[in-house]
């Protein structure tokens, strides 16, 4: 097209370079024929700019074009997609579709580099607008503390899962650099948080509490959040635990106060005037909590320094701090109760633990209907555990047995 352009812009040139020869010879022309001749020469110098015009034109657009195609983001950009050939009849493009969106309201890949700071502000972000642009199928986040970096239930939780992949997300905390040892088809694959190292009795165990709620918090469509341990088991399969807490209208959380030494002789005067003895609580490690409780934990820039400086390893800040934070600001909205049990019967520091010689049928049915009812919604039930611990790794074998016929999973 340009070679054409060059050789039609060169002719009329040429044209024109004949007529002012003509017009320059000293030969005699009548004053008709030199009008003729300027009108000619006028003609052909307006049709030669226009062909010169138009063909700057194209010549600017096969530049341009490249260089804002260039500019545009990736995800606006169309392929062929029929293969490089672009022989794919009917539609011969499509977007080249990279799910950002997808990724922003449900993050697949838990690994990230953020600060604990920088991860509570993002993951407390909440939207203003009413209702949701894509289909919000509530879920509960199952977050599971695994201090040691095993899951030696994980095969019962598995079981537990099956099915119901739409309804939960599962995170988990373990030990820096340590791999949980899955399959990749196992729920539990890539779903370890960026974690930082704990120690039993500190702060950073709360720390590590908050940074799951955190993560999970990252997932839109996460409803629920229920802390676990490796130790726990599910005593009730995946619609019973799922319909009790998605419709239930509280969160489920042990505070307490007692006047005794596990009690009241932790807590620190310092603490005060922003929390006095008062309002002073304690409870259950092992928690569940709704979406908006959870966010707000993760706002509290008053309570959890103070807990930071004066809570130390005697004090257990996991059994005081999101306990009382609760306690203070969302009583109304808690039942005061756990819903995973532990036998606490055998005094001491840790509770009773189950191996495979006590883990029989008839104590996990005994889990599964209390002998003293408790409340759900103000109505009276006998379901008021959905976990249970504390489970030993051999264990694990019996627990599998008797899952279909005890916990119909």
């Amino acid at each position: 097209m340009r070679f054409v352009a060059f050789v039609c812009d060169k002719g009329m040139k040429g044209a024109l370079d004949d007529f002012k020869v003509m017009l320059t010879r000293n030969q005699p022309f009548t004053g008709l024929a030199k009008a003729v001749a300027f009108l000619v020469i006028f003609a052909l110098g307006v049709v030669a700019g226009l062909w010169v015009a138009a063909g700057a034109h194209q010549s600017s657009d096969s530049i341009v074009r490249p260089t804002i195609m260039q500019l545009m983001p990736s995800a606006a950009m169309y392929q062929p997609s029929g293969g490089s050939g672009g022989g794919g009849g009917g539609d011969c493009c499509r977007p080249d579709t990279k799910p950002v969106f997808a990724e922003f309201v449900a993050p697949t890949r838990l690994m990230h580099d953020m600060t604990d700071e920088e991860l509570f502000w993002r993951a407390t972000l909440v939207p203003a607008a009413a209702g949701y642009p894509f289909e919000r199928v509530p879920k509960v986040a199952f977050m599971f503390l695994a201090g040691h970096g095993v899951l030696p239930l994980a095969p019962l939780w598995e079981r537990f899962f099956r099915g119901h992949e739409d309804h939960f997300s599962v995170y988990v905390h373990a030990p820096p650099a340590v791999a949980i040892n899955v399959s990749e088809d196992s729920p539990f694959h890539g779903r370890q948080i960026p974690s930082q190292e704990t120690s039993w009795g500190s702060v950073t165990l709360m720390d590590a509490e908050k940074r799951l709620l955190a993560n999970a918090l990252l997932d839109f469509s996460n409803e629920r959040f229920v802390l676990l341990s490796e130790s726990c088991i599910p005593v009730h399969n995946f619609t019973t635990v799922y319909d009790y807490l998605v419709g239930s209208e509280h969160s489920f959380l042990e505070v307490y106060y007692r006047n005794t030494k596990q009690c009241r002789n932790r807590y620190s005067r310092r603490m005060a005037p922003d929390i006095t003895l008062r309002q002073w609580r304690k409870g259950s490690q092992w928690f569940e909590l709704t979406r908006d409780i959870a966010t707000s934990i993760l706002t509290d820039t008053r309570y959890y320094p103070l807990f930071r400086r004066h809570c130390r390893p005697s004090c257990y800040p996991d059994e005081h701090y999101v306990q009382t934070y609760v306690g203070m600001r969302h009583g109304a909205r808690n039942s005061n109760r756990t819903v995973t049990h532990v036998d606490w019967s055998t005094g001491g520091s840790h509770p009773m633990a189950y191996g495979a010689r006590e883990a029989t049928p008839e104590l996990v049915r005994s889990i599964r209907t209390s002998r003293e009812p408790c409340t759900r919604n103000s109505q009276p039930t006998t379901t008021c555990y959905l976990f249970a611990r504390k489970f030993s790794p051999d264990a694990l074998a019996p627990l599998l047995n008797m899952s279909a016929a005890v916990m119909q999973y």
